[in-house]
């Protein structure tokens, strides 16, 4: 394995702990709207997966653009921004949104400035059930389904052929403000991107919309499905999650067809 099995779980329980806060996040937003007055755009579920597909490309675009031009300050910017708006729908779930809004701006801080690892991960925990919260119910089955299926063929093809995604993974570490779980040890690093915890979020949550708790068992699929990646992965190599974590996906959505 690229990592030793002591790190390979901690992130694998990472990886579940946001699976399972995130579902209940976005539980909470199903029959309600986002806090803040912040209105959803009106999109067809059965299309969905176009317009999201095309954010994905604008947002890698952006993002390489300031990767190349190492335009570092509007980095920071941009991730605080987002970080800080995404945890306040986040927290806003369980606490008085004012409260919320504090709580994801003393985060978010900690996040941008007094970076530890700590500080970084607990903020990733609760990120992306605020995602979530906002794109599964725009989403149906078979849109989300699709989006999985482009965003695997995605990450083989940002890997394994343009390898941008090695390098945006490189500047974020380098800035230490990475989109994803990590955890350094021994002079190395161990991440997961911030996709590879969403998009499988997302499928849960459609799933959870669709067919009540029993989605829970979706992470519990996805995280096994990182673990066979990881088995696989050998030292100073990137590995693309997508492909893994969408057959997790779809293999939990069998099981479910099959026990519902």
């Amino acid at each position: 394995m690229k990592h030793s099995l002591k790190i390979v779980l901690v992130l694998l329980v990472l990886f579940l702990l946001a699976q399972v806060i995130g579902l209940f996040i976005t539980k909470s937003y199903l029959k309600q709207g986002l806090p803040y007055n912040i209105e959803r755009p009106e999109i067809n579920e059965e299309t969905s997966y176009i317009q999201f597909t095309f954010i994905i490309i604008i947002v890698t675009i952006l993002a390489l653009i300031i990767t190349k031009l190492k335009l570092n300050t509007l980095w920071k910017v941009w991730f605080f921004l987002s970080v800080l708006i995404i945890l306040s729908i986040s927290l806003s779930s369980f606490l008085n949104q004012y409260l919320a809004f504090l709580i994801a701006l003393i985060l978010t801080i900690l996040k941008i400035f007094k970076n530890n690892v700590y500080t970084h991960n607990i903020s990733e925990l609760f990120l992306y059930g605020g995602i979530a919260a906002v794109f599964v119910p725009l989403m149906n089955l078979f849109s989300v389904s699709i989006f999985l299926i482009i965003i695997s063929v995605y990450d083989l093809i940002a890997v394994y052929k343009t390898k941008h995604m090695i390098a945006l993974a490189e500047f974020q570490t380098k800035m230490k403000l990475f989109a994803g779980l990590y955890i350094p040890y021994k002079k190395k690093e161990a991440i997961l991107g911030g996709g590879d915890i969403a998009f499988p979020l997302m499928f849960a949550g459609v799933i959870l919309k669709q067919f009540g708790n029993i989605a829970f068992i979706v992470p519990v699929i996805a995280t096994l499905s990182l673990f066979c990646l990881f088995l696989f992965t050998k030292k100073n190599k990137f590995y693309p999650a997508m492909p893994f974590l969408t057959i997790g996906c779809f293999i939990a959505y069998a099981i479910l067809l099959i026990f519902k």
